[in-house]
């Protein structure tokens, strides 16, 4: 007995055109609901290589920018202590010139003393940035603000207390 295989190849092939036609909307679906042009390699595989490079670059860029924030606030901190350094060498002035008259009691003379010695304290107390003491010792600090290696920025500290400024004869 010899057998018979129907075929129905128009409706094969109508089934391949449905199939192909399901992953095209498939794709289209894809890249509508997430706005991008190129949703993976299989889309665009030069486009993916540029779009990848281009993403590293700019995350790159925006750290460096964060960096270079965090530059800008270290520069600020260690202006606001060197202004406060200088308010006190200002009234430790103020003082040593008040206290060369020859008016004052041995009590003003002491008050005086311990008014300077406070100031003195003060300048020697260490300003602070993210748990770095920016006036404590002579140093510098590096600070990346490029997406690529290289692209730093030094900032040079130098280290300010009474002994440095030359005021430990003060006391």
């Amino acid at each position: 007995m010899a057998q018979v295989i129907n075929t129905n190849s128009l409706s094969l092939i109508t089934q391949n055109n449905i199939n192909k036609n399901q992953s095209a909307l498939s794709s289209s679906i894809e890249r509508l609901s997430s706005g991008l042009r190129i949703n993976s390699a299989k889309d665009d595989a030069a486009g993916q290589a540029i779009a990848n490079r281009f993403t590293s670059n700019i995350k790159g860029l925006t750290q460096a920018a964060r960096n270079a924030n965090d530059g800008i606030s270290v520069a600020q901190t260690t202006e606001g202590a060197l202004s406060e350094i200088n308010n006190n060498l200002q009234r430790i002035r103020e003082l040593t010139v008040q206290a060369s008259t020859g008016t004052n009691s041995d009590s003003d003379l002491d008050s005086i003393q311990d008014e300077i010695k406070s100031r003195l304290d003060e300048i020697d107390r260490e300003t602070q940035f993210n748990g770095v003491n920016v006036l404590a010792k002579d140093g510098s600090m590096k600070i990346q603000v490029g997406a690529n290696d290289g692209e730093t920025i030094t900032i040079d500290l130098k280290k300010i207390d009474s002994d440095t400024l030359g005021l430990n004869v003060l006391t």
